[in-house]
C-alpha cells in the first residue's frame, strides 16, 4: 500500500513536470514536444508507462510492423472516435517508449489520472517486447515484416522470434491480428496460443508481373524449402504454399475484393483491411467502418496532400526497399493517367532513417526512370541517390539499345531528366517549378527528410 501511494505521488510529480516542459517547448516554438515530455516523466517515475496503461478503461491496442503503422493506427483511431470513444493515440508516429508515454500524457490530468477508453499505440518493431513487459494489451495488430535498417533490427526472422517470445506468455484473452499474406507472420500466428485472425488480399488480378528484387522471405518459415507462389502482391506478400511440408496461406477473416480502401496503392489496401478486421473483432459494424474509410484523411507524410504556391503536392514516405518500390509503383500508375511526371526524391541517413543507405540498391529504381519525366534529387545523401538513378537510366537505355540498335534515341521511353540539388529548399522550389499546373508533385522522402520537407512546406515542425 505504501509503495502504491509513493508510486502515485511520483506519477503526479512526473506528469506535472512533463506537462510544464511541453508548454514551454510549444511556447518557444521549439517543436511539437512529442518525445521529450515522455523522457522527462520516465526520469522522475520509471514506471509511468504501466501506471498510465493500467488506467485505460476498455483496453490497449498495439499496432506493429515495418510499414503502415501510422496510417493503419490513424484509420482505426478515426473509426473509434467516430463512435464517440476517447482514444489516446501517438498520432505523430513517435513509437519508441518516450513517444508512447508522451501520447498518454496528453490525456492525463495534472495528478496523473488518465482519461481514455482506448490506448491505441503504434509500436516500433524492436520495442514491442519491452512494451509487453509493461502491459497486457487487448489487441495486437501485426502488419508485415520487411528488411528495414538492418543495423538496428536484423533480419525479419529474428524479429519474428522476438515477437513470439514476447506474445506467447500473454493471457489467452489477448487477440492477435496478423497479415496472412506474409509467410513469416502467418507462421508466427500458427505458433501462438492466443486467438489469431488473419487479413490479406484475395485479388489475383493485382498480382505483380514478377517477384521484386527487394523480396525478403520466400522460404518456408517451417522447413526452409522455397515457397511456391501463385502470385505476389507486394514483396514476398502473396498466395503461397510449401510443396515440402504443406505450410500455406491461412484462411482470411475478410474478403478483400468486397472492401474499399483508403488513399492510393496496394499497401494502403492492406492497411485498410488490417484496421477493418480489427474493428469487426471489436464489434463495430461494417457501415460504420466504411463511413470512416470514406472520410479518412492521410497521416502526415503518408500520401498526405498539400497545396503549395497553387501546386498540388503529395508526400509518400519511402524509407526501405519494399516501401519505396510500392511508392514508385503507385506513382507510375498515376503517371500513366497523366498526373505525375515530376518527382522529388530525398535521401537522408540520420538515426531515424538508418545510417546505412546501401538499401537503395535493392530498390527497383529502373521502374522510376523508365517512366520518364523529371526526377529532382536532394537530401544528405543526394549523390548516392543520384548515382543509383543514373545507373538505372544507363541500364535501361543499354537494354533498349540491345533490343533495337536502330531505335531513335529521342523515342527512348527511359528519357528521364535528372536534376541534382544539394539544398532541400532549392530542390523543392525546382520541383514545384517543373510540375505542370494540372499535375501533382510527388515527393518520396526518407523519414527525417519527410519531416524536413513538411517543415519547409508548412512552416511547422512535427517532432
Amino acid at each position: 500500500m505504501t509503495r502504491s501511494i509513493i508510486d502515485r505521488l511520483r506519477l503526479g510529480l512526473s506528469v506535472g513536470i512533463a506537462k510544464t516542459v511541453t508548454a514551454l517547448v510549444r511556447l518557444l516554438n521549439l517543436g511539437a514536444a512529442s518525445v521529450l515530455p515522455g523522457a522527462i516523466a520516465r526520469r522522475f517515475q520509471p514506471q509511468v508507462l504501466p501506471l498510465l496503461l493500467d488506467q485505460v478503461r476498455r483496453g490497449v491496442i498495439l499496432i506493429v510492423g515495418t510499414n503502415g503503422k501510422t496510417t493503419t493506427s490513424l484509420l482505426l483511431c478515426t473509426i473509434l472516435e467516430d463512435l464517440g470513444w476517447q482514444v489516446a493515440h501517438n498520432s505523430t508516429g513517435a513509437n519508441l517508449i518516450n513517444g508512447l508515454v508522451t501520447a498518454l500524457l496528453v490525456h492525463t490530468n495534472g495528478i496523473g489520472q488518465l482519461d481514455a477508453d482506448y490506448a491505441l499505440l503504434e509500436v516500433d518493431e524492436n520495442v514491442l517486447p519491452l512494451v509487453l513487459l509493461d502491459c497486457q494489451p487487448k489487441f495486437i495488430l501485426g502488419l508485415n515484416l520487411f528488411r528495414d535498417q538492418l543495423d538496428r533490427y536484423g533480419e525479419v526472422d529474428t524479429i519474428s522470434r522476438r515477437w513470439q517470445n514476447a506474445i506467447a506468455p500473454l493471457p489467452q484473452e489477448t487477440v492477435v491480428v496478423l497479415n496472412g499474406d506474409d509467410p513469416t507472420l502467418s507462421y508466427l500466428g500458427q505458433q501462438l496460443p492466443q486467438r489469431v485472425l488473419f487479413f490479406g488480399l484475395s485479388e489475383p488480378d493485382v498480382y505483380l508481373d514478377e517477384i521484386p528484387h527487394a523480396v525478403d522471405s520466400i522460404y518456408c518459415p517451417s522447413c526452409g524449402h522455397p515457397l511456391d507462389y501463385e502470385g505476389v502482391y507486394l514483396s514476398h506478400l502473396g498466395d503461397y504454399h510449401c510443396p515440402q511440408c504443406g505450410f500455406s496461406k491461412p484462411q482470411l477473416g475478410v474478403n478483400s475484393s468486397q472492401w474499399p480502401q483508403i488513399l492510393i496503392g496496394i499497401y494502403n489496401k492492406y492497411n485498410t483491411l488490417a484496421a477493418g478486421l480489427l474493428a469487426i473483432e471489436m464489434g463495430i459494424d461494417r457501415d460504420t467502418i466504411y463511413n470512416s474509410i470514406k472520410s479518412f484523411r492521410a497521416a502526415f507524410g503518408r500520401a498526405e496532400e498539400l497545396v503549395v504556391d497553387g501546386k498540388r503536392v503529395r508526400i509518400l514516405l519511402s524509407k526501405n526497399p519494399v516501401g519505396m518500390n510500392e511508392t514508385i509503383r503507385a506513382v507510375n500508375d498515376l503517371q500513366k493517367q497523366g498526373g505525375a511526371s515530376t518527382k522529388l526524391v530525398v535521401l537522408n541517413d540520420r538515426t531515424p532513417d538508418g545510417t546505412d543507405v546501401s538499401w537503395i540498391w535493392d530498390v527497383d529504381t529502373e521502374k522510376l526512370v523508365n517512366s520518364g519525366g523529371t526526377v529532382v534529387v536532394s537530401g544528405d545523401r543526394v549523390y548516392d541517390m543520384a548515382l543509383r538513378l543514373q545507373y538505372s537510366q544507363n541500364q535501361d537505355q543499354n537494354q533498349d539499345q540491345n533490343q533495337d540498335q536502330n531505335q531513335d534515341q529521342n523515342q527512348n521511353q527511359t528519357n528521364c531528366q535528372l536534376i541534382i540539388k544539394e539544398d532541400l529548399a532549392e530542390a523543392i522550389a525546382t520541383a514545384l517549378e517543373q510540375t505542370p499546373d494540372h499535375e501533382t508533385l510527388h515527393i518520396l522522402p526518407t523519414y527525417s527528410a519527410m519531416l524536413e520537407v513538411r517543415g519547409l512546406l508548412t512552416g511547422r515542425k512535427i517532432l
